[in-house]
């Protein structure tokens, strides 16, 4: 190679390198182009699939050394076979790692999941908790592997959501980028955990993002389809449950039966979450009554969880045997009405004791024992206008999942993914349909969102409800000086009657003044070492409206294009 060759060549890279750093440059100061988004959600879409994979088989390597068994699919039945102070102390030694983990790791002790990242996609800017995100997904792990009877959705969504905030701040994304790969992690962490890529995408859609619009569905696909091809690579192009007894529908006939299921998985959802609120309060209460320290408390709930599993092992972790048992007819009926009420009370006392995991698994393991229930009844009622008994489990799974999620479309479709059976879609959708419209009803739309209601995030009633939380009277207020503001002496003495609000506070605590006392204005404080309010401007009712309407617009924008 000549020199003039070789340095056209050094010239040719260095360009392309100077190319590729303006590039980033810019992607950092203004946000990445439509197809430079595109490669970054492939990106964060192929992260967020290997650690829903990682996360998966860390929980089937880890159980399998505690439990001593080979194959985890058998685990409960293996369990049945262990000494019983065996069965005992591993659930407690679990809760102790966990309360350890979330009391060095957390401000709170509390396990971030779905809720988290829902919060994190409505009011800011698509960005969750780092620390206690990492956290969360450790004591998840412990706690899945050790007894926890719950489900492993909740760690990888919110440890998707960690993933994506890590890349939105590094690209400095706005609210809606940031949002948008939010939706991306998500997506793909679902479909990698479940084998399901439709039903990752619209969970995406339909229950972080809660829109569907136009500009964020490309991207999740994307995402979505990658996560998909990682489990595949692992898995092979299998369903996560396999029906042995195909399902059919005496159609006409029978939907009315579907009807009165899809109602009766509604109060089973409607159940099982209050029975959660329930045990969270009654924890919280027993803690502060007793002054347990926080770490102890997922110990205690592992005591309990441990004594149940002592007769009960089928509620150790996700419960994919008793799942496919139930799917498969495998079981008596009144062996599935106690496994669903036993079920019920082990995650309680499992979220209740603020450990680790999700809700959805466990909601489709009660969903089909419930819908077996119901087969069996109905089935032995009328065996001449009838299908079969497993097909009811089927659509309970759906039903109860559904109500649970508060996401009819996306738990239609990742029920159908997940069995791989797709001719009986009439009687899922009757059952969904109506467990999801009675539960939506007597709950704040949802789990998560009754969740966020109950610390004060009002994200049930939309945008309108949520908006005002989100804006500072402070970044809102005319400083004092200003000539449309009022003076320091009529702030004073506004103040003296008990009308201001301090800078950091939101409008949601602004916007009662005006309606009750009608005025135009009301100082804006702050507040010094000694106590004392000190004046620094004035907001105005008509400029807290405008920036409502504002923020309103934008919501509406973003939903909307």
């Amino acid at each position: 190679m000549t020199q003039s060759t070789r340095t056209v060549l050094r010239n040719q890279f260095n360009q392309a390198l100077a190319a590729m750093k303006d590039a980033w440059r810019v992607m950092r100061r203004r946000g990445p182009s439509q197809i430079q988004f595109w490669f970054i959600a492939l990106a964060i879409g192929i992260a967020a699939g290997f650690m829903a994979l990682g996360f998966r088989k860390a929980i089937r390597a880890l159980q399998a050394y505690v439990y001593d068994t080979e194959d985890i699919l058998l685990l409960h039945s293996h369990v049945e076979m262990l000494p019983w102070f065996m069965i005992l102390i591993i659930p407690i030694f679990g809760g102790l790692i966990v309360g350890i983990i979330l009391h060095k790791f957390t401000d709170d002790g509390r396990v971030r999941s779905v809720a988290d990242v829902i919060e994190g996609a409505a009011v800011t800017d698509g960005r969750v908790e780092g620390k206690a995100g990492i956290a969360s997904f450790c004591a998840s792990l412990v706690t899945l592997s050790t007894g926890g009877s719950t489900g492993r959705e909740g760690p990888v969504v919110h440890m998707a959501g960690v993933i994506s905030t890590w890349v939105s701040n590094r690209i400095h994304a706005d609210g809606i980028t940031g949002r948008d790969l939010l939706g991306c992690a998500v997506a793909a962490a679902v479909s990698a955990s479940f084998n399901s890529p439709i039903a990752g995408a619209l969970f995406a859609l339909e229950v972080v993002l809660r829109h569907f619009a136009v500009h964020a569905f490309a991207p999740i696909v994307i995402a979505s389809v990658a996560g998909t091809v990682i489990n595949r690579l692992e898995y092979g192009d299998v369903t996560e449950f396999t029906l042995d007894t195909p399902g059919s529908l005496q159609f006409y006939v029978e939907l009315p039966a579907f009807l009165i299921l899809g109602l009766i998985c509604g109060f089973v959802a409607l159940l099982l979450m209050r029975s959660i609120f329930f045990a969270e309060d009654i924890g919280s209460h027993i803690q502060s009554r007793l002054s347990l320290p926080g770490w102890l408390r997922p110990a205690v709930s592992g005591a309990m969880l441990g004594l149940i599993a002592i007769w009960f092992p089928h509620i150790i972790g996700v419960g994919y045997e008793t799942t496919i048992r139930a799917l498969t007819g495998d079981l008596v009926l009144t062996s599935a009405i106690l496994f669903a009420v036993v079920k019920t009370v082990a995650v309680a006392i499992t979220m209740g004791g603020r450990m680790g995991g999700g809700v959805f698994s466990p909601s489709l393991m009660i969903g089909a024992l419930t819908g077996l229930a119901f087969g069996l009844i109905a089935t032995g009622l009328l065996p001449d206008v009838s299908g079969t008994h497993t097909l009811y489990a089927f659509a309970g799974m759906g039903a109860v999942a559904a109500a649970v999620l508060g996401a009819p479309i996306s738990t239609t479709m990742i029920v159908f993914e997940l069995t791989g059976d797709w001719q009986i879609g009439l009687a899922v959708m009757v059952s969904v349909s109506m467990s999801t419209a009675l539960a939506s009803r007597l709950v704040d739309r949802s789990f998560f969102l009754t969740q966020l209601e109950r610390r004060n995030v009002h994200l049930a009633a939309g945008p309108q409800a949520y908006l005002l939380a989100m804006l500072r009277a402070g970044a809102v207020m005319r400083p004092l000086g200003d000539a449309r503001s009022i003076t320091s002496d009529e702030a004073q003495k506004l103040i003296e009657q008990g009308l201001c609000v301090q800078a950091s506070a939101t409008l949601e605590a602004a916007m009662p003044y005006f309606d009750r006392d009608d005025i135009p204005c009301i100082p804006v404080v702050v507040v010094d070492e000694d106590g004392c309010e000190n004046p620094v401007g004035a907001l105005y009712h008509i400029d807290a409206l405008k920036a409502y309407n504002r923020a309103l617009a934008a919501t509406a924008a973003e939903e909307h294009s």
